[in-house]
């Protein structure tokens, strides 16, 4: 018997997402088929984005930089204390990307980290390239190795100050937040461009770690950004082939909900897409796959009506209202949303959870979470 959980946090993260700009979050341990996901994943959305090949060229070199250094000092334990995840994000502020990601530190080690950032950030270009020789001809100064010249490394590819926080969890370790914004126009060099506060990256990694929530994609969606997505999903589940599957097909149901039923204001989204949120999160007996999106007021009660349905009923009740539903031919639109729900229900095993949050007289944010049981 599951409990039936808060789905607040989802419509929380979507509208935080939404004012900040940050289209993916990942919290975790980072392999190399995570790094290589997210260096796809950005890519991606810097080709859409349409930028010019000098701000894909060095937003790609920062972003390799800062996931290598990421890499190189997440903790070992997370397996016994998720709370020591790792975490990346990427938002577009101001017309800047911010590319901003996290990791445990030593606290004996916060002073010697302190005072390499900020002798960085005062040095020029030029002094930034002689340091990175003496400190490279010089050897390491880490107890891991490389974090010198990796921080060195990354502002001098950005051509901009390195933004960071310290954050105390116990005696012993810290959480090291590093924001890198890089400067894509020589005039703009060396000028902090305004983003040097982390209050909404902490509220964003307290609900991860509360809710234990591995992954956040910020929309738009169409079916051209779902297949992108699910790519980018293939190589960051564990499990079996068969259970690997599961997960992937009420994924997809999932995301299609989205598009085939989610709804777009008139005001601040652009009309060709779909706005939503997509959330995988983990713990040791389940995933956790939710979404959230607008929806017409006017689809609320005949959705509503489905899900109750679709929970009402014993796997061999569904199994008959699916094929029943399948054979019905009346109402194209209603009956691919009530197959839809069924699916999930279905192959999921456990009932569709969905939470309501009224907006206007015109439409509502629906969010919707499907459980999974780890294998």
């Amino acid at each position: 018997m599951v409990e039936n959980q808060s789905l607040d946090f989802v419509k929380q993260l979507f509208f935080l997402m939404q004012d900040y700009h940050l289209g993916y979050i990942y919290k975790g341990i980072f392999t190399q088929d995570v790094t290589d996901t997210i260096l796809s994943l950005t890519e991606n959305k810097l080709e859409k984005q349409e930028e010019s090949s000098k701000i894909k060229k060095r937003v790609y070199n920062i972003l390799v930089e800062a996931l290598q250094n990421v890499t190189r000092h997440q903790a070992s334990d997370v397996e016994v204390d998720p709370q020591h995840d790792s975490l990346f994000l990427i938002q577009k502020m101001n017309n800047r990307y911010v590319i901003t990601t996290g990791n445990i530190a030593q606290t004996k080690n916060i002073p010697y980290l302190q005072a390499l950032i900020d002798k960085i950030n005062t040095l020029s270009k030029d002094e930034l390239k002689e340091y990175y020789k003496t400190v490279l001809e010089e050897g390491s100064i880490s107890d891991k190795g490389g974090a010198g010249l990796g921080l060195i490394d990354m502002a001098r590819k950005a051509g901009n100050k390195l933004i960071y926080k310290f954050v105390p969890l116990s005696g012993e370790l810290s959480y090291f937040y590093l924001c890198t914004v890089p400067i894509v126009e020589e005039e703009l060099q060396g000028q902090n461009i305004g983003i040097n506060e982390f209050h909404f990256v902490e509220k964003i990694h307290a609900i991860l770690n509360k809710e234990n929530l591995s992954i956040i994609n910020n929309g738009p969606f169409n079916q051209e950004s779902l297949l992108t997505l699910l790519n980018s999903l293939e190589g960051q589940m564990t499990g079996s082939i068969s259970h690997k599957k599961k997960v992937f097909y009420v994924v997809v149901e999932m995301l299609q909900n989205i598009i085939k039923h989610g709804y777009i204001p008139n005001e601040g989204y652009d009309q060709d897409v779909i706005p939503g949120i997509f959330l995988l999160g983990f713990n040791k007996n389940f995933y956790r796959i939710l979404t959230g999106n607008f929806i017409d007021n006017e689809q609320l009660i005949s959705l509503k009506k489905k899900i109750d349905k679709v929970n009402s009923l014993t796997k061999d009740e569904i199994d008959e209202y699916y094929n029943d539903s399948l054979f019905n031919f009346e109402g194209a639109n209603s009956k691919k949303t009530g197959l839809g729900m069924i699916d999930i229900r279905l192959k999921s095993g456990f009932p569709v959870q969905y939470d309501i949050l009224p907006i206007n007289n015109q439409y509502s944010f629906l969010s919707l979470q499907s459980l999974i049981a780890v294998e």
